[in-house]
């Protein structure tokens, strides 16, 4: 059951994230990687959320869980191409583009995972119900 629910989790999520490539910024040929860093920080936000949700619900399904945090989300986001996008700028001597991509890619998603922890696991991270 899980195998089948990460899989429908990541067919989803990885259409998500081609839809969000399709997306124009103002630019035809775009030298920052805003597509990549949406997604990023987006996936960060509702991870955060999932797992909030994990401890002050504890009695969440494992394929549901599976599904939506491995396949959906961890097929929405991608480090691979973080880094290879990051690489790039770096061969193309975009150094201050390429640390500006850095930073903000990993305060901006610990901000927000850090943020969609605390809203998924209410306040004070009270549990919903007593188990």
């Amino acid at each position: 059951m899980n195998l089948l629910a990460v899989g429908l989790g990541g067919v989803v999520g990885s259409l998500l994230r081609y839809f969000i490539s399709t997306l124009s910024f103002g630019a035809s040929d775009q030298l920052f990687p805003f597509h990549t860093l949406l997604v990023n920080l987006i996936g960060s936000y509702f991870l955060g959320i999932l797992t909030g949700l994990n401890k002050r619900i504890p009695y969440i399904p494992t394929y549901i869980s599976a599904a939506i945090g491995t396949g959906l989300i961890g097929s929405f986001t991608t480090f691979s191409t973080f880094s290879t996008e990051v690489v790039k700028l770096l061969q193309d001597h975009y150094y201050f583009m390429a640390f500006s991509y850095i930073i903000i890619s990993f305060l901006g998603g610990l901000v927000l995972a850090a943020f969609g922890y605390i809203q998924g696991a209410g306040r004070k991270g009270k549990k919903v119900v007593n188990i």
